[in-house]
């Protein structure tokens, strides 16, 4: 009798990565570790994360595949990087591939349509059912990321600093984290994973939804996601999609703004594990 065909699916952001172990659709395992970023990360750091952060169960035996979807890993040259770490780790054959395809795969599976990321940084595609065949740069969060979290954070912090801000916003927001101006400049000019804490510091607005100003910023902001990003795709012909943690906790404002374009969203979702599962289990 042959043996159960166990995959391992790993599905990363700039914040977490999140794992499953899987017999089709059945989950055995179930984890996550820190985001993992082969712009951020060298080899040796990936794979230190992944053998002591995953519980012992991931390493009981050689399983039949590992599919991992990443931030950052956008390269053949990046893709090396992340596919050396999983071999080394797993022993196993390993299909390394961006984040913005398990997006798709997680939020439409096998059906075509727009897929949104709005987390710590933002992107888009238009997928085919099993390709993604059209994107917008994302640019990363100094030159793009429009609507995500180190946008929302970046603009907020900026006005808190400049005293443009509301007082008492500014007030509760260094009240709260505990950080002087100084502080703020180093953790973004100072550090690899600045993009990480724009996006921590800009949940502080999700706090404040009934703020005038905290309102417009986020509208203004996600705006600009539409005109920039979802605007050059065919989006009165295919459903969109978002997944990530910004979409969820500013869904109300994300689909008013899809509202005044004439879009409707089809789903906002905060994990695109699920769907992944299923398309790995359906995948011909």
């Amino acid at each position: 009798m042959s043996s159960p065909v166990i995959n391992v699916i790993g599905e990363s952001s700039s914040t977490r990565t999140e794992w499953t172990l899987v017999e089709g659709e059945n989950v055995l395992e179930h984890a996550f570790t820190e985001g993992l970023n082969p712009f951020f990360h060298s080899r040796r750091e990936i794979s230190h994360s992944i053998r002591l952060e995953l519980p012992e169960a991931f390493f009981k035996r050689r399983w039949n595949h590992v599919y991992y979807y990443g931030a950052g890993c956008s390269s053949p040259e990046k893709n090396k990087i992340v596919e050396a770490s999983l071999v080394a780790q797993f022993k196993t054959p390993v299909t390394v591939e961006s984040d913005l395809l398990g997006a798709a795969r997680g939020l439409l599976v096998h059906e075509p349509g727009l897929a949104c990321i709005l987390g710590t940084g933002s992107n888009s595609c238009f997928y085919d059912g099993q390709n993604v065949v059209k994107n917008v740069r994302s640019l990363g969060f100094i030159l793009g990321d429009e609507g995500s979290g180190s946008a929302l954070g970046r603009l907020f912090l900026g006005d808190a600093l400049k005293n443009v801000a509301p007082r008492e916003l500014i007030d509760g927001f260094f009240e709260e984290f505990k950080v002087t101006p100084d502080d703020i400049m180093d953790a973004v000019y100072n550090n690899p994973s600045a993009n990480r804490n724009l996006r921590e510091y800009s949940f502080f607005l999700s706090h404040h939804l009934d703020n005038d100003y905290v309102h417009s910023l986020i509208f203004n902001e996600f705006n600009r996601f539409f005109e920039r990003n979802v605007c050059q795709y065919d989006y009165k012909g295919y459903p969109l999609c978002f997944v990530g943690s910004v979409a969820t906790t500013y869904s109300n404002i994300l689909l008013d703004v899809a509202a005044r374009h004439g879009i409707t969203v089809r789903k906002i979702i905060r994990s695109s594990m699920p769907g992944l599962v299923t398309y790995h289990a359906t995948a011909k």
